[in-house]
């Protein structure tokens, strides 16, 4: 593989890495000879820093007889934390983008992003008023759309969404219909088009996007105690450790996985209930995956299926000779535990650092030749 080949690899593994973690719950090692101890931090559990990060978000009380059959919580909650899905088979994957931002990890994604000098994101920041790397906070990925939360109080609204049909949706909170808006383009002009995305907005804090203007209403009534759904939030404070975290629906999980192991999803969507995930990017990328059922033995036996495969496809790795794939296996484990198993995987900082060296060359350069009259 030539070196500009072994970057397009090593840039997709940081971007899956950002953003599509759980495909990587099915490339790793299992009952092959383990590689050499290191000492790496897997996020297992709340730190004291994840404690204190939620703490401070819980700054949202609904208010009170807002829905007859719902009595107002006691206690400040997470607005974010509110509005995710409920109940059993559906998906939410939280980025701490702030955090991910000032992590080493993320400074390495900051120089692939910002290779052209930060020439595209200073036209956004003139355009929308928002600083991505600065106003935003957290973004959400789940099977009804986008939540980005932050600070969008100087969002410039009208040059974003355009002349879009719009409503008030309780207090503080907007919902505009698909319609015309302003992109931006390369070479620092703008252009109409249309997006038939519709858009919600609640206290210049959240935006919510999603397919219609339904589906954005749901979102912001679970936030507010709205809604006829049942259940708790998909997430609770207790699982929003680590710079990614969230739930995978089995049925999301299986869509992500190759055509080549249709026999094991299958497999896990007969007995799987429910993927729980947590990435570190503190130091060395630490990725936990939680699969849990009903079944003990019936896990214990998927949890040997998936320790084989991740097996085979470490030695295959090594057999052809992608010595890139094998040391990403490298540190992969499948730990058993009763109706549940453990993945883990770790990628060495010193790794991602060594093979995304050039993003910073290029970056220094685009930014030298900027500088340049």
């Amino acid at each position: 593989m030539d070196s500009r080949g072994r970057r397009r690899v090593w840039l997709l593994g940081a971007v899956l890495l950002f953003a599509g973690a759980a495909l990587l719950m099915f490339t790793g090692q299992g009952d092959a000879p383990p590689a050499p101890e290191k000492d790496v931090d897997f996020p297992r559990r709340m730190r004291g820093t994840d404690v204190a990060r939620a703490e401070k978000r819980r700054t949202w009380v609904m208010p009170a007889g807002v829905d007859a059959g719902v009595a107002a919580p006691v206690k400040p909650r997470d607005p974010l934390l509110a509005a995710l899905p409920r109940g059993p088979g559906h998906t939410a994957v939280v980025i701490e983008a702030n955090a991910l931002r000032y992590s080493p990890v993320g400074e390495l994604l900051m120089d692939c992003l910002l290779r052209d000098g930060g020439k595209n994101l200073e036209q956004f920041k003139a355009l929308s008023g928002v600083d991505p790397l600065q106003d935003l906070d957290r973004l959400v990925i789940t099977d009804e759309g986008v939540i980005l939360s932050g600070d969008f109080s100087k969002a410039k609204y009208q040059e974003l969404l355009g002349e879009r049909v719009s409503s008030d949706h309780g207090p503080g909170a907007r919902v505009y219909e698909g319609g015309d808006t302003t992109f931006a383009l390369a070479d620092g002009g703008t252009q109409r088009g249309r997006m038939d995305a519709a858009v919600g907005t609640w206290n210049n804090q959240m935006l919510v996007f999603g397919s219609s203007p339904d589906t954005v209403k749901t979102v912001l009534d679970r936030m507010e105690g709205r809604g006829a759904e049942d259940g708790p939030p998909l997430l609770d404070e207790n699982s929003t450790y680590g710079e990614m975290y969230g739930v995978l629906a089995v049925e999301t999980l299986v869509k992500l996985m190759g055509p080549d192991q249709g026999e094991l999803a299958q497999r896990l969507k007969d007995v799987a209930q429910n993927v729980e995930l947590h990435l570190d990017t503190s130091g060395d990328v630490a990725m936990v995956a939680n699969v849990t059922g009903m079944d003990a033995e019936k896990m214990a036996d998927l949890g040997k299926s998936l320790g084989g495969a991740l097996s085979m496809a470490r030695m295959k790795a090594q057999a052809d000779g992608k010595e890139d794939l094998a040391q990403l296996l490298d540190f992969a484990k499948v730990r058993p535990d009763g109706t549940s198993f453990k993945l883990e995987l770790a990628v060495p900082l010193a790794t991602l650092q060594q093979e995304l060296a050039w993003c910073r060359e290029e970056r220094q350069a685009a930014e030298r030749a900027k500088a340049s009259p």
